[in-house]
This record gives structure tokens, sequence and C-alpha cells, in this order.
């Protein structure tokens, strides 16, 4: 047994700071708080974000333009090679079959397919968006790509 065995047992816990308790402490009279003010005094309570009754910086940031975030169209993406490694030759491939096999989660509900990687299975691929090289891979694989949703519209095959 060694002074270290000792002093770890001992003193596991810091001591907490008793406040407030005379001028020896280091603590004593204003109790830490510093003089005067809101801060010094019990009840006190700051605001989230209050900065002393400055102009907050929320306030001072300039407010001008539009942003597209709350319309803009998110996609669950998975690429060809994750398609080649996980689907058998000849299948439909569907966004909900996908969210099934823990292929892509499906938060955002539209699926788009990306040309990452080589595609030798001949699938069936439906989905709300396609990249122009997944598309010429797919079709070159002998499969075909059906669009879903808006995209079935605005992108036909050149």
């Amino acid at each position: 047994m060694d002074l270290t065995e000792i002093f770890t047992k001992a003193f596991k816990r810091k001591k907490r700071k008793r406040r407030g308790r005379g001028q020896g402490s280091g603590l004593g009279g204003t109790s830490g708080r510093g003089t005067k003010g809101a801060k010094s005094r019990s009840g006190y309570k700051a605001r989230y974000a209050y900065e002393g009754g400055q102009m907050p910086l929320v306030r001072r940031m300039p407010k001008r333009g539009f942003s597209n975030e709350p319309f803009r169209k998110r996609y669950d993406v998975v690429n060809l090679s994750t398609l080649e490694a996980r689907c058998e030759d000849g299948a439909r491939v569907v966004a909900e079959d996908l969210d099934a096999q823990r292929i892509v989660r499906a938060e955002h509900g539209r699926l788009k397919v990306l040309g990452s990687g080589e595609l030798k299975k001949s699938l069936t691929v439906v989905a709300h968006a396609v990249s122009k090289a997944a598309r010429e891979k797919i079709e070159a694989a002998g499969g075909k790509v059906e669009l879903v949703g808006a995209g079935a519209g605005e992108k036909k095959a050149k």
C-alpha cells in the first residue's frame, strides 16, 4: 500500500464551493457574483440569447432575398453499384422495396438513381429521377427506367 491508494479513495469527490461564508473563504460578501447589477440579485434569470440590452444578433442581420429551402425537392439516393450487389437479375426496383431491405432509408419519399458503378443485371427501375449516366447503363444492360411523379413529365429519354 502507498499514498496514491489512500488519496484516490479518500478524495473521490471534489468539495463544493460554499459561498457566502465569510471573507476568509474567498467567496464571502458578494459570493462570487461581483457587485451590483441584475446578475448579482437573487431571482435573476437571463433570457435565451439575451445580449445585455445590445441589439440582438438576429435583429442585426439583414433580412433580404428569398430562400428556396422550404420548397426544395429532396431525394433518397441509390447508386448502380448498390443495385448490382443487392438486387437479383430481372428484378423490379421500387423505393418501398429498397427501404424494406434497408438499402435506402426513405426519408424524403422520392428516389433518385445515380450512375456510380457498373451494372450487368437487367433491372426495371421505378424512380422519381435518374441521372443520365445511370439511365444509359441500365438500358445498356437490357433494363428499363420508369419515371414516376413529377419527374415523369419533365424528363423524357432523348
